[in-house]
């Protein structure tokens, strides 16, 4: 007895298996396509860091250079920002169906220390977004840049990139990947774009907003200093209390107390600009890296429609031309040679559009993959939030301890019969 039937499974979603009975009858097809990458495997690929190291001052040019440490292959280079250069267009040219990070600016924006700190995060979230790529991480190029400690590294990179070529001719899969691709593509592809727009600018907006406070916190800081070197000016001051003053020995004594408050208040400073940092370099840093990405993923997709599309159609349509003069040369008849001429033109673009397609789905394939990477960063979120609470419970609680080691010191200010009150009653008092 065969007993038939039949289950109508739901379309799958991007990165996901077609339906069970494809994933038994093409294992190798699925697993060429998915990319089982989570998190914290991303992460643990490597980590590198990119100090800056002092710098060298020529007679009229001084050069910034960076030390940059790879946790994996346990070595430390020192490179230059025209290193980084010339490694990121080697990366565009080797994986230009990927996600390749934007470099940071070259040129100085804004005041120079300000502009080189700027700069040195920007490129240490850059080499570690392509150091933790499952597909750039075990690459030649990658491990050159981060382990040639010879003294020409962008000739060593160049070399090797010549070696190599282009990722489209060195997968096994490429020529193939039409093969992996599901049927609704080009639906997957628009609908998971979408989605992944509308989450880029959210997490613009929340990095704009994690700028703000940290920047806050930092003027606080500032504030909480000079308020307390003021305090310190008036109960400084040596001019002698006039004897028409009804309250001359209290002032007198107030006087002195607030010039000790000062240290009080430089330690509140102090807390206050760790805040700040704390928010800079937890919140803001792991919020700008998932932007880095997000705008890699946006990149890609430009140059997936105006380079390897537009490259597409613009051969169909030389085609087309040629064909039309064909069909002209057939109908009013011309010299052999020129015939033949225009024949073998015609068989170099069929080959040069057959390539183009490959190269198109190759293309898609790779997006496919790339999206489900941004999916797989996505629990980021919970680290940043993580990040951010635990930068506020530090940071309130560092500052309510000192507030309140202040408070038993503001006594000497009152009178015994004041300081006895409630503090909301001497509020509404003094008020």
């Amino acid at each position: 007895v065969v007993v038939v039937c039949s289950i109508e499974l739901p379309k799958p979603q991007l990165g996901e298996p077609k339906d069970l009975c494809s994933l038994r009858m093409q294992p190798a097809q699925e697993d060429a396509l998915t990319v089982s990458q989570t998190l914290d495997k991303l992460l643990a690929k490597d980590t590198v860091q990119v100090e800056l190291i002092p710098e060298k001052k020529g007679l009229f040019l001084k050069h910034v250079e960076y030390q940059v440490t790879s946790q994996h292959f346990k070595i430390s280079v020192y490179r230059r920002y025209s290193d980084f250069d010339v490694f990121h267009e080697l990366l565009l040219q080797r994986f230009a169906y990927r996600m390749v990070p934007a470099l940071p600016p070259k040129r100085m924006l804004k005041g120079e220390r300000e502009f080189i700190e700027g700069r040195r995060r920007a490129l240490c979230r850059f080499i570690n977004l392509v150091a933790r790529h499952p597909f750039f991480s075990a690459d030649e190029l990658v491990k050159t840049f981060l382990t040639f400690n010879g003294s020409d590294v962008q000739t060593k990179m160049r070399d090797a990139h010549k070696k190599m070529g282009d990722e489209f001719m060195t997968n096994r899969l490429a020529t193939q990947a039409k093969e992996y691709l599901p049927t609704d593509i080009q639906v997957q592809f628009s609908t998971s774009r979408e989605l992944i727009r509308n989450i880029h600018n959210s997490f613009h907006k929340l990095r704009d907003r994690a700028e703000k406070m940290a920047e806050r916190s930092k003027e606080n800081a500032a504030d909480l200093l000079m308020f307390g070197r003021e305090l310190s000016t008036l109960g400084s001051d040596t001019l002698p209390i006039p004897s028409l003053a009804s309250s001359q020995g209290a002032w007198g004594t107030l006087r002195q107390s607030l010039k000790g408050l000062s240290v009080e208040f430089a330690v509140l400073s102090d807390k206050a600009a760790q805040q700040g940092r704390r928010e800079e370099d937890d919140v803001v840093e792991k919020l700008n890296l998932f932007l880095d990405l997000l705008q890699s993923y946006r990149d890609l997709c430009e140059r997936h429609e105006k380079g390897v599309l537009h490259e597409h159609q613009r051969a169909l349509q030389k085609y087309s031309m040629m064909k039309r003069q064909m069909m002209s040369a057939t109908v009013q008849p011309k010299e052999p040679a020129s015939v033949e001429q225009l024949e073998s033109r015609i068989v170099q673009q069929e080959n040069a559009i057959q390539t183009m397609e490959l190269r198109n789905y190759f293309s898609l394939f790779c997006l496919h993959q790339e999206t489900q990477l941004i999916f797989a960063y996505l629990p980021i979120t919970s680290h940043i939030l993580g990040a951010f609470v635990k930068s506020q419970v530090q940071g309130h609680k560092e500052m309510g301890a000192v507030w309140n080691d202040l408070q038993p010191k503001l006594g000497c200010l009152f009178g015994e019969g004041e300081t006895a009150l409630p503090p909301l009653l001497l509020m509404k008092i003094t008020n």
